[in-house]
């Protein structure tokens, strides 16, 4: 045996790299478990959580959570003082903004620390917060929900860029809500370097009790989940707390007998659980709002039509402006309220089919729901576990984001997250935002007491709201402009009267209503003055009308923005001019100018391959067209072209032959791309 290995076995003997002691009662239990199964009462599970634990719970919302055990916690406590200074940690905010999901937590003594993501839904719990009489903490939704991953993997905690520059980075306030937790409580985000970018360290306790929740539990604790309308994280919370010799409660719906459950089915192994509660049916609904409804589980498809339009207001104003930055095949995230009214009009529209909506919880297609049921779906295609969705969130996996706004600042800056002495929390808005390809913010101008009028596709302000939303500074940073124009992010901030375009330098008004007053009902309203290269453009007279816009028509047309894209990891500029027709000398300029703009600034040549397939010009304009090719030849390495009309290929190549321009077309992509890049 080496020197090292010695070492090894020296410091292992000292306990330290030894996992902890088993929960106290669980050999108590495992004999009873050998005697009666898994089951037991409420009590008796509530009885198990010991003063000071570290406690999780799951739930989104009003969706998963284990109601019936949170009452039977707080029972506890009301009769016996026990258990006393819980840590609990969630990932996604559980409550009804009243007494439900975590709002039996909030009693002094019962918690001594709370991370999250989000108390909104708590008051009782904030509460405490807002009073000094707990430690707390948020951190981003994701950044917990994978984290539980990492728990269970016994991995030291999690590593993210994730919130660098928000209030939770540890240069802000590393995520403290309040004096007490900032003078008291220790640093659970660390700012780290990792090959020379700047990254976010967050370290969760070991879990102690995971509390979870299914459908159907057998006498061995598997558990199926096919009732829950999300699956959320509760596996990775189980497996926290087993792999941490914690301890595993769920509650279920009902029982099954042993070796009758699909295997496939199982969503939680038995081994990973160690007792199981049936649950009150009044406490175990499956959102706060609804106590089963089939469409969010998959076992019937609810017909589309059936979903009410919005009447046309203000939330329907910015949701129909948001609607056209949609784009067919993308893949889009809603975010709570005011972006629920997107899916709507889309739905109105006809154009959701054209799209894949999802929800941080693991939605994917369908169409999310809103208010107490926000996170599950209708008709949805598939259903992943909270981690993973955050995985593909972060990744980058988001071509759009809408989300909503409350206050915004001159650097672009958003807050969504507290409000004076009102802590909310983020959710997974740090994480979607950060990381969306395009982003789009939706809020009203100005809140409280707003009123507008809505006449022949104009918008008049009846009366404004009292408080004003585009300030000089926000009082939190829950999204950072900076950071995104840093990143070259787009980003969009989408009102009833106005829209604004973040630039690197600050807020620039892009849009503006018809019948909308610049000076007096925006410029007036503001903390700062907008950046204006240009006056603005009118928003589209449709948006204010009654009846369908015809989006759907719009949405199957290519922006002539998204025909032209360079790529430069292969410095490649790819032209898709696929149906597009060519009808006037303005046309061909503005080819042109966009080629230009984006090219030049570039200061070197590119590769480029143009699609013509289905290609289409007034004859008059072929000459001019391959004018303005020959000016575009200065900025090509080399081109390739390709088209399945024959006819095309003949009268094109002709026209750029007569201007010494290679005319380089193909009939296939495949031999565009071969040829591309081939010397001559």
């Amino acid at each position: 045996m080496s020197e090292n290995e010695n070492d090894y076995f020296e410091f292992a003997d000292k306990g330290d790299l030894l996992p902890p002691s088993p929960h106290p009662i669980i050999e108590e239990l495992r004999a009873q478990i050998r005697r009666k199964g898994k089951v037991v009462t409420g009590e008796q599970a509530a009885a198990i959580i010991r003063d000071g634990d570290v406690v999780t719970t799951g739930g989104f919302i009003g969706a998963g959570v284990p109601e019936d055990m949170l009452i039977h916690i707080e029972e506890r406590f009301k009769k016996e003082g026990h258990p006393l200074n819980l840590t609990l940690i969630y990932a996604a905010g559980q409550g009804d903004g009243k007494t439900k999901g975590l709002n039996h937590m909030g009693h002094e003594g019962l918690v001594g620390r709370v991370i999250g993501s989000h108390v909104g839904l708590a008051p009782i719990l904030q509460k405490l917060i807002r009073e000094e009489k707990i430690l707390a903490y948020n951190m981003p939704q994701g950044c917990i929900s994978t984290h539980f991953r990492n728990l269970a993997a016994g991995k030291p905690g999690l590593i993210s860029y994730v919130g660098l520059g928000t209030y939770i980075d540890p240069r802000v306030d590393g995520g403290k809500l309040n004096q007490k937790t900032k003078k008291e409580g220790e640093d659970l985000v660390k700012l780290i370097e990792i090959e020379g970018r700047e990254m976010l360290f967050y370290k969760l306790p070991p879990i102690n009790v995971a509390i979870i929740r299914g459908t159907t539990a057998d006498m061995n604790g598997n558990i199926t989940m096919e009732k829950e309308a999300l699956t959320l994280e509760v596996l990775a919370q189980a497996m926290a707390a087993k792999n941490n010799n914690g301890f595993v409660i769920a509650q279920v719906e009902r029982i099954a007998d042993l070796h009758t459950l699909n295997p496939k089915h199982v969503k939680i192994p038995g081994v990973l659980v160690d007792c199981v509660v049936v649950a009150r049916p009044e406490n175990h609904w499956m959102t706060f709002l609804e106590s089963y409804n089939p469409g969010y589980t998959g076992e019937v498809r609810v017909p589309m039509s059936s979903i009410a339009a919005m009447e046309l207001g203000q939330r329907k104003v910015i949701a129909r402006r948001a609607a056209f930055e949609l784009r067919p095949n993308q893949i889009v995230n809603l975010g709570i309220g005011m972006p629920e009214g997107v899916a709507r009009v889309a739905n109105e529209e006809g154009v959701l089919d054209l799209l894949t909506l999802t929800a941080e919880p693991g939605v994917f297609g369908g169409m999310p729901n809103g208010g107490l049921n926000f996170g599950t779906g209708t008709n949805v295609d598939a259903l992943i576990d909270q981690p993973y969705q955050f995985d593909f969130y972060d990744g980058g996996g988001l071509d759009i984001a809408f989300l909503g706004s409350a206050e915004m600042d001159k650097d672009g800056n958003v807050n969504v997250s507290k409000f004076g002495s009102r802590f909310v929390g983020p959710g997974g808005f740090i994480n979607i935002s950060q990381n969306a390809k395009r982003l789009v913010f939706l809020g009203t101008f100005t809140a409280g007491g707003l009123e507008i009028a809505l006449e022949e596709g104009k918008l008049q302000i009846k009366q404004e709201g009292r408080e004003q939303k585009f300030l000089k500074q926000v009082e939190q940073i829950t999204f950072s402009g900076k950071y995104a124009a840093q990143r070259r992010q787009p980003v969009l901030y989408i009102t009833e009267r106005c829209v604004f375009s973040l630039t690197r330098d600050g807020m620039e008004l892009i849009e503006i209503a018809p019948g909308v007053d610049l000076e007096k009902d925006i410029l007036a309203k503001m903390g700062f003055k907008p950046v204006m290269k240009k006056p603005p453009n009118l928003m589209d007279p449709r948006i204010f009308m009654s009846g369908a816009m015809g989006l759907k028509r719009d949405m199957l047309e290519i922006p002539f923005e998204d025909r032209l894209v360079y790529d430069a990891k292969d410095n490649t500029f790819y032209v898709n001019f696929e149906n597009f027709y060519v009808k006037s000398s303005e046309q061909i300029r503005k080819i042109q100018n966009h080629v230009e703009k984006m090219l030049k600034p570039l200061g070197k040549k590119v590769y480029t391959i143009v699609n013509y397939d289905n290609f289409n010009i007034h004859p008059e304009l072929v000459e001019e067209y391959a004018e303005m090719v020959k000016h575009a030849m200065q900025f090509y390495e080399r081109v390739t072209r390709y088209t399945t009309s024959t006819f095309l290929r003949m009268k094109l190549g002709d026209e750029l032959a007569k201007r010494e321009v290679p005319p380089h077309l193909y009939e296939s992509k495949d031999e565009a791309h071969k040829r591309l890049k081939e010397k001559e």
